[in-house]
């Protein structure tokens, strides 16, 4: 499985000829569901759901394969998108990756906006993928993409969230806001917990791919 990471919030899976993206948002860039076989969706938010760039990738690929949320359903109610919805303990197939849905909501973000629906995804036993959440699953993770910066998220929580989760391999995610400065910062953060737990963790850049077992 090869694993690209796209922008701020979105990542490009592949294998066997399969292309999976998930979170394509409005800082994903014009091109992020170019050759898409299947698309996840965690939640409802701009930064993850481009509904323009959906529509028009279903529009070029009626096959086009969808899965999110009723939320995010209720949204593209209407549009050329037909979407699967579904919950937290669902499993299926999506473009040969198997998925299982870890989480229910989204992290708060302020007292006075209501928290929203918020699934995580799990895909082949190997990366997991929180959405706007630090959802910890009951069972091992071997790739983390794991959140970095947020106005729902705290340094220490971003460090206490993989001291719970303990992968063996976390790459940042949801770093799309951040300048310069901040993304060294998450560049160091890592660094340590890396060192601490003995596990690789780090920022890709956009457009970067790695290959995972």
């Amino acid at each position: 499985m090869k694993l690209t990471k796209l922008g701020h919030a979105c990542l490009r899976l592949s294998k066997e000829g399969c292309t999976l993206v998930v979170d394509p948002g409005s800082f994903s860039g014009d091109t992020s569901l170019d050759k898409a076989d299947a698309v996840l969706i965690t939640h409802e938010h701009f930064d993850h759901l481009d509904t323009a760039l959906l529509s028009a990738a279903a529009e070029a690929n009626p096959g086009l394969e969808v899965y999110t949320c009723e939320a995010v359903a209720a949204q593209l109610a209407g549009s050329p998108v037909t979407p699967a919805v579904v919950r937290h303990g669902d499993t299926f197939t999506a473009a040969g990756f198997g998925v299982r849905v870890v989480g229910e909501w989204h992290s708060p973000v302020h007292p006075d906006v209501p928290i929203i629906q918020n699934v995580g995804f799990m895909i082949d036993d190997e990366v997991f993928y929180p959405g706007d959440a630090l959802t910890v699953p009951d069972t091992p993770v071997p790739t983390l993409m794991v959140p970095t910066s947020a106005p729902w998220l705290k340094l220490s929580e971003m460090v206490t969230y993989l001291r719970e989760v303990r992968p063996s391999r976390a790459f940042s995610t949801h770093d799309g806001l951040l300048n310069d400065v901040g993304l060294a910062l998450v560049d160091n953060w890592l660094a340590l917990e890396s060192d601490r737990q003995s596990a690789e963790m780090r920022r890709l850049t956009i457009g970067e791919t790695v290959t995972l077992p």
